[in-house]
């Protein structure tokens, strides 16, 4: 079995794209072991890491947050750290530090958590801005810069985020420049009556994290991640992403509308989604579902829209829907 496992594998990254959704298909599966009833979170969390972006999950304690980030860890057999955000946490507490070694007189790197595959951010704005400016680099750059030297982080460094929406005493809101490092915000939610009935069942004797397998390799991701780069984006899809984050910047709901950092992430969102489908080409489909994770966070609401509690992603739909598409030409 193993040996058929093996060479199947091989076939996959033989064959291309066409033969990926082999390896998709497990993981999903896997991590669906463990988070019950939210396939359409778990899938833009991997389109995501598949795309090389970051991940701000905002939602109430106790949703399945973190056995979702260490699920995925351990279904690509990869690295996983957490750590919790609080108001005395520093910069080195994070990243590392140099210690000086009486024995040999030298400075010696002691690694921080940042040095890992997969990094849980635990409720990421109850650390000062100080704290949180030190991920600006490890994501913008992948790499950290302690005591004027630099050190590159793992080629398959990726952070999950969590913040607690209901709880703003002793909190320090993420900067807009923080913010806009995150390619999406993801809500959990709470699961369904049917859903929630599993994860009784399932939790009965031992959580089912601790028998969950690694179904693919880091390895694996990072060539996954060199073709999702490969597909194709045509002009007039790049005009139809361009167009969405224009019409964010004039929307008499928004008081500050997306970056170009957003068309970018949009675009590179699309490119997964659509490898994920076992397509070599994005479709408009693809910039929609990829648009609704990642603009929300991106804009800013005027006093008007808050006043009258529209939601940030009832805006960002209606933005959406009012952009034509041209389908003959696209497609």
């Amino acid at each position: 079995m193993e040996i058929e496992r093996k060479d199947s594998r091989k076939m996959i990254f033989q064959g291309g794209i066409l033969s990926v959704k082999y390896v998709i298909r497990e993981i999903l599966e896997n991590v669906g072991k463990v988070i019950k009833g939210k396939d359409d979170v778990v899938k833009i969390v991997l389109a995501a890491i598949l795309a090389r972006g970051h991940v701000l999950m905002e939602d109430v304690p106790g949703v399945g947050k973190t056995m979702l980030a260490r699920a995925i860890a351990r279904s690509f057999n990869m690295d996983f750290k957490r750590i919790q955000f609080t108001p005395d946490l520093l910069p080195t507490d994070l990243t590392g530090l140099y210690i000086y070694d009486k024995k040999t007189g030298d400075f010696i790197f002691k690694k921080g958590p940042i040095f890992t595959d997969i990094l849980l951010a635990d409720e990421i704005n109850r650390a000062t801005p100080r704290t949180q400016s030190a991920l600006l680099e490890a994501m913008a750059e992948n790499q950290v810069t302690i005591d004027g030297v630099t050190h590159k982080l793992s080629e398959n460094f990726f952070v999950i985020a969590t913040q607690n929406p209901i709880e703003y005493e002793g909190t320090f809101p993420l900067p807009e420049a923080q913010l806009d490092r995150f390619m999406i915000s993801v809500k959990m939610g709470y699961p369904d009556e049917k859903s929630e009935v599993e994860i009784l069942e399932s939790q009965i004797k031992e959580h089912p994290i601790e028998n969950l397998e690694p179904v693919a390799t880091s390895e694996e991701l990072l060539e996954m991640r060199k073709k999702v780069r490969e597909i194709l984006v045509s002009d007039d899809v790049k005009k139809y992403i361009v167009e969405i984050v224009r019409k964010t910047r004039n929307h008499p709901s928004l008081f500050l509308g997306s970056s170009p950092r957003g068309s970018i992430f949009i675009m590179h969102l699309s490119m997964a989604l659509a490898f994920m489908e076992e397509r070599d080409f994005v479709l408009p489909d693809d910039v929609k579902e990829a648009a609704r994770y990642v603009l929300p966070h991106r804009v800013i609401q005027n006093t008007e829209s808050k006043l009258k509690r529209e939601r940030k992603e009832d805006i960002i739909n209606e933005v959406i829907e009012s952009v034509k598409v041209i389908r003959d030409e696209v497609e």
